[in-house]
């Protein structure tokens, strides 16, 4: 017999999560609380300001030249070809752009995808703490194992012997990130040899999160894995137009590497992607032709971050080095015995500035009485904040 419809009691399936730490993360609590006192919100990590509008008229352009269908799955060629020729010509190292440069939905995707293309379960991966917080999420969606090496605590440098200690025959990836966020240290020539060497004996692949490379200061150069070649042999190489451009909520990045590990890569970007806004491509492709725009970011940050640090040197916050990236580490030790994520509430809601706790770039949360600040803002953002700051 069967049972009448109006029987039927509704049900929702439960499930098991895949991700079952994961909860609601610091970045929207704080940017809701930030909007519920109205307090200036440094806390997440994009600007606040427009893009050049000509990169908008590009990309407009391309919509009415009828650039609206699906391009190929690796991107549309002439955005392919303007990241070969831009990264030969600042690392000197030259990808194909048929088979070695790939656009993506975004750096983030390109993390995910490169951890799931080349980690199967049992697999470790390595991770410097503290670290972006999709990478764990990654590695264990892919079935891998996180291993955690703490950069050296007050510098935010490799230790490399702590480094090769963590190295095991299980280990299949490392990730490394420079321009690093959230310490805003920047890897030197020196450091990125030492981790070539380091990895040169094993079958390790290495994920180099880059999307801050041109947001390098005080007259450095920004080293990346693609520009030592030991390195770009087994390196998945990621970069983000979002953040070079101002255009973060376009989510499009690439990600360059040797055919043989791009090839296992677009597998998977085919069926978890397939492939990315066209039109944007296009007016990327076209904006590129003018390197001006990434060349000059760097002291179009390094002017904002020396106005901040100017600000801040008239409170009691002690700033850490900000080496690269649009952000900066401040010590809040003589102002407040608050745990991390106690002062960034307590500086959100009294003094009305939001900031991030450096803890929670930690699995276990580790404490320093350090906050994240974000100077990828206007001006008069930034002259807002540092005049509550003051009060400090």
């Amino acid at each position: 017999m069967n049972t009448p419809a109006s029987a039927l009691v509704a049900k929702t399936p439960r499930l098991q999560s895949r991700l079952p730490q994961v909860g609601t993360t610091i970045f929207t609590v704080m940017s809701a609380l930030a909007q519920e006192v109205g307090a200036v919100n440094l806390g997440q990590g994009f600007p606040d300001f427009e893009c050049d509008p000509k990169l908008l008229d590009l990309v407009n352009a391309a919509m009415r030249e009828g650039l609206n269908q699906y391009p190929p799955m690796p991107g549309v060629a002439p955005l392919r070809e303007a990241v070969a020729q831009k990264i030969e010509a600042l690392y000197g190292h030259r990808y194909d752009p048929g088979t070695e440069v790939t656009i993506t939905a975004g750096a983030t995707q390109a993390i995910l995808t490169a951890v799931l293309c080349c980690v199967h379960p049992g697999d470790e991966v390595i991770v410097l703490e503290p670290c972006y917080d999709s990478y764990a999420p990654n590695i264990e969606l892919a079935g891998g194992r996180v291993v955690r090496v703490p950069l050296r605590p007050g510098n935010f440098h490799p230790d490399f012997e702590a480094i090769a200690a963590a190295i095991t025959p299980r280990t299949r990836a490392m990730l490394v990130n420079s321009p690093h966020n959230p310490s805003a240290t920047v890897w030197s020539a020196a450091e990125m040899q030492r981790l070539a060497e380091l990895l040169a004996p094993t079958d390790i692949v290495l994920i180099s999160d880059e999307v801050y490379e041109h947001m390098v200061f005080d007259g450095a150069a920004h080293v990346s894995a693609a520009s030592i070649p030991t390195l770009a042999a087994r390196s998945f190489v990621i970069s983000s137009f979002g953040k070079t451009y101002h255009v973060t909520g376009w989510k499009i990045g690439y990600v360059v590497a040797p055919a043989a590990l791009m090839a296992e890569f677009r597998k998977v970007h085919q069926f978890n992607v397939f492939t990315v806004n066209t039109p944007m491509q296009h007016g990327l492709a076209r904006y590129m032709a003018e390197p001006r725009h990434y060349l000059e970011l760097p002291a179009f940050y390094q002017r904002k971050r020396d106005l901040f640090r100017a600000g801040l040197a008239k409170t009691q916050l002690r700033m850490l080095p900000s080496e690269g990236s649009y952000f900066q580490c401040v010590d809040y030790s003589a102002v407040s015995d608050l745990p991390e994520a106690g002062f960034c509430e307590w500086l959100t809601r009294a003094v009305g500035v939001a900031a991030i706790p450096l803890s929670v770039f930690y699995a276990e949360g580790f404490e320093q009485k350090i906050a994240r600040l974000c100077f990828a803002k206007r001006d008069d953002t930034l002259h807002a904040a540092l005049e509550r700051l003051a009060k400090l």
